[in-house]
C-alpha cells in the first residue's frame, strides 16, 4: 500500500511498512537482499564477516520502502552498506544530516581518483578511496526513471538533444546521499541546498523508513571538479550557513519558552496589521468542532459551526509550531482576508493568539476535487468537465489582478460547494506579487510543479497556469499526474526531459491545445487566465450546441454528482 502525505513543498511517497506485506514487495526484497549479501560475503569488506552481519541487513532492507529494493544497483552491493551507515550516523542529531558524496561519472579522457566520505555538519568523516575511469552505475538501474525518457515530449528537438547529452558526457556527476530524521518539507530543504551550490538534479530517489528517517539519493551535475573534497566542503558551508533552520527533530516538535515569545510577537508584527485586526479576529470559545475532515503535517481541519454558521477550521498542531509555519499562517491570514470572489473560498476570521491559532472559512461541503477523483473513483462527464474548469479559471483570474500568485494550485486545494461551485483554495503558500515581477522560492508541490519553480529560478503568475494545466488534466483523465513516479523523480523528468502527462487520444482536440498552451516550457508561452476562460466557454458552447448536456441548465434532481459519471473516464 502506499500512502502520500499531504503534498507541500517538497513531499514524499512513503511506502507504509505497518501494512501487511504484499507478497511480490516481499520476494523483490528478498532477492536484493540475497544478491547484496552474496556479493559482499564474496568481497573481502571486514564487515560483511562479522557475526550477525546477515541479521542486519536484513533489518536495513527491512526499514526501507519495496521501491528501494527494486531501485538499488545490486552491482554495487557496497553501496548498500553506505546507506547502512548513513542511516546509522543519522540516530545522532549532532550529525544530522549525514551526507556521502561519489563520483559517478567521468569523462572518458581523463583518469580520476576520488574520495568517498560520510561528511556531516558536525564535519565528521570517514574516507574510502576509489578510482574510475569509465562512468561507473548511479544509484539504480533507472527502473522508474526510464519511463522519464519514454514519455518525454515528442516536440523536443532532437538536435539540442543530442547536444545536450554530448557536453553532459564531457561533464563530471556526482552522486550526493542524504540521511536525517524525516520531516515535513525535508525535500524542499535539500533541493534548495543543491541548488544553491549551483547542482542541477539528474536523477533523484527519496525513501522514508519506517522508524522516521530519510535516505535521499540525489545524482546531480554542475560541478567542475571530479574529485569530491570541494563539492563536500561547499556543502558543509551551506549547511552552516542554513543552520538556523535547525535539522534536529526539535525545531518540528514544541517551541521553547523563548521562541515562542518570538512567536507571539512575531504574529503581531509580521504582515497582520493590527488596526484592522478586531475585524476578523475569532474568540476560540464561540467555535464549536464536529467531525475532522481531514489531517495534515501541519494541522488537522474540521467541520464545525461559528455563531451558528457552518464552517471550516484549520487548526495548526500545537507540537509543529516554529516560527516559519507561522509565517505562512500570517501571510495565508494576510491574504484570504483581502480576497472576496465567488470562485475563491472564503474567509470568515482567524484565531492569532497561541496556542488557539486556527483559521476559519466557508464550510464547503462538496470535498475537494482531489478526493472525488482519486478517493471516490469519480470522473466529470465533458460539460461538467468545462463548468469546473471555468470556475477555477475564474477564481484564478481574479487572484492574479490582484497580484495574488497562489503556488500551490492543485485538486486537492478546489473544493465544491452545495451550490455545485468549485472554489479555490488553501493560500498557505500564497504571496503577493512582489513590485519587481519575479519570485524565486521554490514551493507548490511537485506533481503539479512549473519547471521554472523546481529549478529555483524567478517565476510569476504563469506558474499557477502550468498548474492549471497539469490540473486540467486530472479532470480529464481522473488519474494522479506522473503515479509511476515519486513526486521528485516527476520532478526531475518535467525540468531535465520535458516530461509532461500523456493526453488521451479522444481528447476534444481544442482541450489538447489549451493543455500544450499551459504546460509550455517557456513561461512566456502560457496564456492569461483571462484568455483561457475565453477558450474554455468557446469550448462549452460548441458542446451545448453539438446538443450535449447544458449540465445547470437542466439541472437533475440528483445535483451535482448526478452530473458526474463513477469510473475513469476513458
Amino acid at each position: 500500500m502506499v500512502m502520500e502525505d499531504n503534498e507541500s513543498c517538497g513531499s514524499r511517497v512513503v511506502e507504509s511498512s505497518s501494512s501487511p506485506a504484499n507478497a511480490r514487495h516481499h520476494r523483490m526484497k528478498l532477492e536484493a537482499y540475497n544478491e547484496v549479501l552474496r556479493r559482499l560475503k564474496d568481497s573481502d569488506i571486514h564487515e560483511a564477516q562479522q557475526p550477525g552481519f546477515d541479521n542486519e541487513l536484513w533489518i536495513h532492507f527491512n526499514r526501507l520502502p519495496a521501491r528501494y529494493a527494486l531501485d538499488v544497483n545490486v552491482e554495487r552491493a557496497e553501496d548498500v552498506l553506505r546507506h547502512k551507515r548513513l542511516l546509522q550516523l543519522a540516530l545522532d542529531p549532532a550529525n544530522r544530516p549525514a551526507f556521502d558524496i561519489r563520483l559517478v561519472q567521468v569523462p572518458p579522457i581523463t583518469d580520476a581518483s576520488t574520495a568517498d566520505s560520510f561528511s556531516t555538519n558536525s564535519l565528521k568523516k570517514e574516507s574510502t578511496q576509489t578510482t574510475s575511469i569509465h562512468p561507473p552505475p548511479s544509484f539504480g538501474s533507472s527502473h522508474n526513471l526510464e519511463a522519464l525518457a519514454e514519455e518525454a515530449s515528442d516536440s523536443l528537438d532532437q538536435d539540442e538533444d543530442s547536444a545536450v547529452s554530448g557536453a553532459q558526457s564531457l561533464r563530471p556527476m556526482h552522486e550526493i546521499t542524504f540521511s536525517s530524521d524525516d520531516k515535513p518539507k525535508l525535500l524542499s530543504q535539500l533541493t534548495a541546498l543543491l541548488a544553491e551550490i549551483g547542482l542541477n538534479i539528474q536523477e533523484a530517489h527519496a525513501f522514508s523508513t519506517a522508524d522516521g528517517y530519510s535516505l535521499d539519493v540525489f545524482v546531480v551535475d554542475g560541478w567542475p571538479c571530479e574529485e569530491t573534497n570541494q563539492l563536500r566542503t561547499a556543502l558543509e558551508k551551506e549547511l552552516v550557513n542554513i543552520e538556523n533552520q535547525s535539522w534536529s527533530t526539535h525545531s518540528f516538535s514544541s517551541v521553547s519558552r523563548t521562541e515562542q515569545t518570538s512567536i507571539d510577537h512575531g504574529l503581531n508584527h509580521l504582515t497582520i496589521p493590527n488596526d484592522e485586526k478586531d475585524v476578523w479576529e475569532i474568540d476560540p470559545q464561540l467555535l464549536k468542532f464536529e467531525n475532522k475532515v481531514a489531517s495534515g503535517s501541519y494541522g488537522d481541519l474540521y467541520k464545525g459551526t461559528y455563531c451558528s454558521q457552518e464552517v471550516a477550521i484549520k487548526i495548526l498542531k500545537e507540537d509543529r509550531v516554529n516560527t516559519d509555519m507561522l509565517k505562512e499562517f500570517a501571510q495565508e491570514v494576510f491574504i484570504m482576508r483581502k480576497v472576496r470572489h465567488k470562485n475563491v473560498v472564503q474567509f470568515i476570521g482567524a484565531c492569532t493568539k497561541p496556542p488557539s491559532l486556527c483559521i476559519i472559512t466557508e464550510f464547503m461541503s462538496g470535498g475537494s476535487v482531489y478526493d472525488y477523483l482519486h478517493k471516490q473513483k469519480g470522473s466529470f462527464k465533458l460539460p461538467s468537465l468545462l463548468r469546473v474548469a471555468i470556475d477555477i479559471s475564474k477564481g484564478m483570474s481574479y487572484l492574479h489582478q490582484n497580484n495574488i500568485i497562489h503556488r500551490d494550485l492543485k485538486a486537492a486545494n478546489l473544493l465544491m460547494d452545495e451550490h455545485e461551485v468549485v472554489k479555490v483554495a488553501d493560500f498557505g503558500v500564497a504571496r503577493v506579487k512582489a513590485q519587481s515581477g519575479v519570485m524565486t522560492a521554490e514551493t507548490g508541490t511537485y506533481r503539479w510543479m512549473a519547471p521554472e519553480v523546481i529549478e529555483h529560478k524567478p517565476y510569476d503568475h504563469k506558474a499557477d497556469v502550468f498548474s492549471f494545466g497539469i490540473v486540467l488534466w486530472e479532470l480529464l483523465t481522473g488519474k494522479l499526474p506522473y503515479d509511476y513516479l515519486t513526486p521528485l523523480q516527476a520532478a526531475v523528468g518535467v525540468v531535465q526531459k520535458g516530461l509532461r502527462p500523456i493526453i488521451p487520444k479522444n481528447t476534444h482536440p481544442k482541450i489538447t491545445e489549451l493543455l500544450e498552451r499551459c504546460w509550455q516550457q517557456d513561461p512566456t508561452l502560457r496564456p492569461d487566465f483571462s484568455e483561457i476562460i475565453d477558450i474554455l466557454q468557446q469550448i462549452a458552447k460548441e458542446v451545448v450546441d453539438d446538443g450535449a448536456e447544458s449540465g445547470r441548465k437542466e439541472k437533475p434532481s440528483g445535483g451535482f454528482f448526478s452530473v458526474l459519471r463513477r469510473g475513469h473516464h476513458h
